[in-house]
């Protein structure tokens, strides 16, 4: 790829002119990469999240075994930057001309018309990496979530991956003879079999929101099909549809029968994973970055080896798929125009390789990379989401990622009162809806 073609076009977002006024900010090095005479990279800078090491110390790793000659060419240089400063300190280099090579964004700023990419400012990893021939290294279902959730755009690389699904006992599951159910009646069934044994069927964070809002977002997936979020942010559908209103009476119908529980509005994620994990209740909707809580015995009284994932079941008639699983890819990594030369894209080979594999030997993560190497002692439960992930055909987003905050936090706050019937499902739905039209 010619680096004419990948130059920056200029700071002309105003949001990024205005972030130099803000002066240098806080942080364990400026994270910015030096370039060479010619205008490359002089080492491979990463900035990243103080919180979020993964990443980084999976490159570090990497850059004393896999990728060495990589790493000898171009040296690899690790900065951080708290959480809660990460947009800020990408934008205050972006309008310093002083990016990494490759840093954390905001989401909008990586969306086509973001100022990133109108600035010219980050590379288009797609054609990048098709150029390079190595968008096979990618899991399908990682590139389809992140282009989802960034208009088209393949926005970020999936060094962090997350697929969603329903957590279940299995030991409670044998006990009761119940096979893992494909259909949402058929979940309906299982739960009221629970309940008659005396069996909480689940538990849901209503105090953290999202954990609930999956549930409407996730059934709509399965009727309404994988687009059903995409038509209500394009205007081709509203939340006050009767498809749409239906999800949500089907999400208040299993609250108003008990399946989710008493004080749903006071539970938060971390409640919730305890409960499943000791065994309290037999199921919950999750994220598979709990794969490390499940996967310790201190955390996870029944045992790893009880814990089993399945994918939301379809609905009878609907336009989804069970194949479809809701994903994300985490904060977005975006990667410096200016500094691309070919010897960052002899790293990007090099990670697009190897990153998958290394990560799940090292820390027992699980990226969107595809793991090219086998990986030996990796626990059951892991194999088991690698092997869902690998098969999923395509990734869905979730209830809130085409939402403004505002609207999200609409979402998220007044679900626990749709579950357990202080809100009904028409009014709920209006009141996001709402939300949605005022911000335009």
């Amino acid at each position: 790829m010619s680096r004419g073609r990948l130059a920056a076009a200029g700071l002309t977002a105003a949001g990024l002119l205005a972030a130099a006024a803000c002066g240098p900010a806080g942080g364990d090095g400026d994270g910015s990469g030096d370039a060479d005479a010619a205008g490359g990279a002089s080492e491979f800078s990463v900035l990243s999240a103080v919180e979020a090491p993964y990443t980084r110390d999976a490159l570090d790793v990497m850059a004393a075994d896999q990728c060495a000659a990589e790493n000898e060419a171009l040296p690899l240089a690790n900065s951080t930057v708290p959480q809660a400063d990460v947009t800020t300190r990408a934008s205050l280099l972006a309008s310093q001309d002083a990016l990494p090579v490759l840093f954390p964004a905001s989401s909008e700023s990586v969306r086509p018309d973001g100022d990133l990419v109108e600035g010219g400012l980050v590379v288009d990893y797609e054609e990048v990496l098709t150029e390079l021939g190595i968008m096979d290294d990618l899991l399908p279902s990682a590139v389809s979530a992140i282009k989802k959730a960034y208009d088209g755009r393949l926005a970020t690389l999936p060094f962090q991956f997350n697929i969603e699904g329903i957590f279940y006992n299995k030991q409670i599951f044998a006990e009761q003879g119940i096979e893992v159910p494909t259909t949402f009646g058929d979940l309906l069934a299982v739960s009221q079999q629970l309940q008659d044994a005396g069996i909480q069927p689940f538990s849901v964070a209503g105090a953290t929101g999202w954990p609930a809002t999956r549930w409407i977002s996730t059934y709509l997936f399965r009727d309404v099909g994988p687009d059903a979020m995409e038509k209500v942010r394009d205007g081709e559908a509203k939340l006050t549809d009767p498809e749409y209103v239906a999800a949500a009476q089907a999400i208040a119908d299993m609250g108003a029968a008990g399946f989710f529980g008493e004080g749903v509005g006071s539970i938060d994620y971390d409640t919730s994973r305890n409960q499943f994990a000791t065994g309290e209740v037999a199921m919950m909707y999750g994220l598979t970055s709990l794969l490390s809580n499940f996967n310790d015995p201190a955390q996870t009284p029944i045992g790893s080896e009880n814990v089993g994932l399945m994918s939301f079941p379809e609905v009878e008639g609907g336009a989804g798929s069970i194949e479809q699983f809701p994903a994300n890819a985490g904060t977005p990594m975006a990667m410096s125009a200016k500094l691309y030369d070919d010897e960052v894209g002899a790293w990007l080979t090099c990670i697009t390789a190897n990153y998958g594999s290394a990560l799940l030997a090292d820390q027992g993560g699980i990226s969107g990379f595809v793991v090219s190497e086998p990986v030996a002692d990796v626990p059951p439960l892991t194999q088991d989401v690698q092997t869902l992930m690998e098969s999923a055909t395509d990734g869905v987003l979730w209830f809130e990622a085409l939402f403004d905050e505002k609207s999200r936090d609409v979402a998220k706050f007044g679900v626990a009162q749709l579950i357990t019937g202080d809100l009904s499902p028409a009014d709920y739905m209006a009141s996001v809806q709402e939300s949605l039209d005022a911000a335009g």
